[in-house]
């Protein structure tokens, strides 16, 4: 029992840490010349990279990208959330009983990361010929994968009678 549980708090950590960096860092979108992403724009001009706003014009509507930006922070604490409740149950919870409010908190990050991911690949860079989906984004998705995984597991899981 106590290599599951290890194993699902690695998987849940592994989770929020991948979650924070698809948040945080700068490669949703990805040119030779230009990273983008859910937060600002940068433009590599005579050997640097400088930091530049997010365009403005019909290409990126900005209550899409509120959402996104919204739903990303959203499952990063959602999911942080869960990992302190999951500990406080380990200790608190009667035995027999399912860690279901841990599983809840994981099931709320991953429908948060689901629909960050979905807005931005539905509405962005439709019309562009050029770029591809950078790093970010593909761990959004693979944070997808975890914290749904992770939640199933903390619906599933009980804690063990003795």
């Amino acid at each position: 029992m106590l290599i599951l549980l290890a194993a699902i708090f690695a998987v849940h950590i592994i989770g929020i840490i991948l979650l924070l960096v698809a948040t945080i860092d700068n490669a949703w979108w990805v040119t030779e010349t230009i990273s983008t992403d859910v937060w600002a724009r940068w433009v590599f001009k005579n050997g640097i990279w400088n930091y530049t706003d997010l365009p403005t014009e019909f290409n990126y509507p900005q209550d899409y990208l509120q959402a996104v930006q919204a739903s990303s922070v959203l499952a990063c604490i959602f999911s942080i959330l869960g990992i302190f409740v999951f500990v406080a149950q380990l200790f608190t919870l009667e035995k027999g009983q399912r860690f279901t409010i841990s599983g809840a908190f994981q099931f709320l990050a991953c429908l948060c990361i689901m629909i960050a991911a979905s807005i931005y690949t539905d509405r962005f860079h439709i019309n562009e010929n050029s770029g591809w989906y950078g790093h970010c984004y593909i761990l959004a998705w693979i944070s997808f994968a975890l914290t749904f995984i992770s939640s199933i597991t903390y619906f599933v899981l009980r804690k063990k009678t003795a």
